[in-house]
This record gives structure tokens, sequence and C-alpha cells, in this order.
């Protein structure tokens, strides 16, 4: 004790010394892991110019920069996408309110399912029977609806007329169903056919929603399908078409003509009326089309004289060649030759609508 009574600064020196030596080993030891992962980072980024410049087109050296002119092309690529969302107008739904209540979407509904049948009695296209409610059996009856869902199923509503109307005005010839996706508790109770099992889908610049529209119709109508898909100033995307020949329609058969045969009445076919009731078939089928689609009263069809559809056919009589004419084997011709014979098609059309996600 003497000792260090005599050298008391001596041993509070070297404790002091001693504390920092150890906090300078410790401060060694941390800065040492830091080194480590300095160096690591160093040889990764090191790793990664030696990669860009082995890269075509290279980053640029000198007086060409090729990041810098990247990143003036990303911002031009920003600046069209801004321009293109005019053309992705999206469908307004209906009823188009803040706030949408039962009351409102029901009758809302209403009004536009006989908008809709009206628009396609108008345009001569036929929809199925039973009063077709384009996908919305589950709610056309409704008063109340599920909870949280009138908006999206508003959406629907206003994105199905949309499209009805597209076809409306190409004047297909029938509209046999649509069907969307479920967005609701209420569709839990609709019809099956009325839905589909695909799910809307969104990525980095839209969301999709899909939908699934069977028709039928002749190609010229089919291409004005697709032409008013693509003009309308709402973006909708064809994903697949399917196009199959529509079943054909039995034609009702003519009733025999009854003759007497021994006392007894025995049908007998007439060979002039079937030939007067198969013309007069065809011309009601030619008024029939000539009304539909606006025909003149003369047009060239395939190098033929088309002749006036929009007037009644004149009055065809026909009589049996007296026995014993000449020529009276050659008299009956048979039909008009046939210039155009296109079958019906059935088409189903798979598609989404597009639908920009907000700007940033």
């Amino acid at each position: 004790m003497s000792w260090i009574k005599r050298n008391l600064f001596f041993v509070i020196g070297s404790l002091v010394a001693l504390v920092l030596m150890g906090l300078a080993g410790w401060f060694l030891y941390s800065k040492w892991n830091l080194n480590n992962e300095v160096l690591a980072n160093l040889n990764s980024d090191y790793e990664e110019l030696k990669n860009l410049n082995s890269k075509n087109p290279h980053p640029g050296f000198g007086s060409i920069n090729n990041i810098k002119l990247a990143k003036e092309q990303r911002d031009q690529l920003i600046e069209f996408l801004k321009k293109t969302r005019a053309y992705f107008d999206p469908v307004p739904k209906i009823p188009d309110l803040p706030k949408i209540s039962d009351r409102d979407f029901s009758a809302a509904l209403s009004q536009t399912i006989e908008q809709l049948r009206n628009e396609a009695t108008n345009a001569s296209v036929a929809l199925p029977p039973d009063n077709y409610s384009f996908s919305f059996t589950a709610q056309k009856s409704k008063i109340s609806f599920a909870s949280g869902s009138l908006d999206r199923v508003a959406v629907q509503l206003g994105e199905i007329k949309a499209l009805a109307e597209i076809f409306f005005d190409a004047k297909v010839n029938s509209l046999d169903n649509v069907r969307r996706e479920r967005v609701s508790q209420d569709d839990s109770f609709g019809l099956q056919t009325d839905y589909l099992t695909d799910k809307t889908t969104t990525n980095a610049l839209a969301v999709l929603t899909p939908y699934e529209i069977t028709f039928r119709s002749f190609s010229s109508e089919l291409a004005s399908v697709l032409g008013g898909l693509a003009s309308s100033r709402h973006a909708f995307l064809i994903k697949t078409i399917n196009v199959e020949l529509a079943p054909a329609v039995a034609a009702p058969e003519t009733p025999a003509t009854p003759v007497a045969v021994y006392g007894q009445v025995m049908p007998q076919s007439n060979p002039y009326q079937e030939q007067y009731n198969q013309q007069q078939s065809q011309a009601d089928a030619a008024s029939a089309m000539a009304r539909r689609y606006g025909v003149g009263a003369a047009q060239n069809l395939g190098g033929i004289q088309y002749r006036g559809l929009n007037s009644a056919p004149p009055p065809m009589v026909y009589a049996p060649p007296p026995t014993g004419t000449p020529g009276a084997a050659g008299a009956n011709k048979g039909p008009l030759p046939t210039v155009l014979d296109e079958k019906q098609l059935k088409i189903t059309l798979n598609l989404y609508v597009v639908k920009p996600l907000p700007a940033k």
C-alpha cells in the first residue's frame, strides 16, 4: 500500500491508460466489421460496374451518357402515358352518384334493363325469352342489396350497358347471353349462366374486368362489332373470339293438298304450289332483310343485278301447262340461282374492360 501511495499518480495513469486501450480495442473491432461491410459493398459495386461495361448498349463514356438518355426516355414514356389516358375513358357507373342507396340502384336497374330491351327491339336484335335481365337476374327483383356491393354492381351495370349498345348498333341477329364476375353476395343466388369464374386483375397500369358475350350474326355484323369496340372512347380489350356455325332452324312444313281418290280424301303434293310457296318465302325473306339493313332499290351483288327488295314482289300465278304443248316439259326451270349463301354464326366473345389506375 505504501508503494501505491508513493506512486499514486502512476497507478491512476496506468488505470486510465488501460481503460482507454480497452475502448480503443472495442472501437477497432466494431470498425473492423464495418470495414468488411464497406469492402463487400465496394466489391459488389465493382462487379456491377464491370457487368455494365460489358453490356450493349454501353452506359456511356465521355460526352455520351446513356444512363441520362435512359432517364429522359423514361420521362417521355410517362408523359406519353398521361396523354393516352384520354383514350381510356372509364365507363360511368349507373347510377353515377357519390353515394348510392338501395332505392337509387333499384330504380336505375329497372330503367336500364327496360331501356336496353327497347333498344334491342328497335335494332331488330332478338333477346332470350322471359324478360332477359342482362345478367342481373339476382338483383332485378330486389329492393335491398348486400352491404358494400352497390358501387361495384353499379360499375358493372354501366359497363354492360355500354357493351350492349355496341352490339345493338352493329345490328347483330340475336344477343344470346352476357356473363360477368360475381361481385356481391346477392350473386350467389342468381343464375349460373350469368357469371364467370374469371376475376378482376390489377397490374401496374390498369384494372382489367372480364366479360363474356354470346351472340349470333353474319360476318358483316361481326366486323361491325369489332369496329365498334375498337372505336369506342372506352377501353375494351378482346381476349378470345370463338366462332362456330349457329344451329339451323327448321322451316315449317307446307301442308299437302288433299284430293279425292275413290271417295276418300288422300293427301297429295302439288309441285306448282310448292314452287310458288318456295319462291314466295324467298321473296318475303329478301324483303325482311331489305327492311332490316336499309338496302336500296337496286344494288350490285357479285356482278348480278339485285332486284328491288324494298318493293313487294309481283304476284306469281302458276298453272299447269296444257298436255301436249311443245316445250311443256321444260317450262319448270326451278328456283333462281343462289348469289350469296352465308351461314349464320354463333360467336362467343371474351373481353376485358380496361380502367387505368389513378395517376400518381
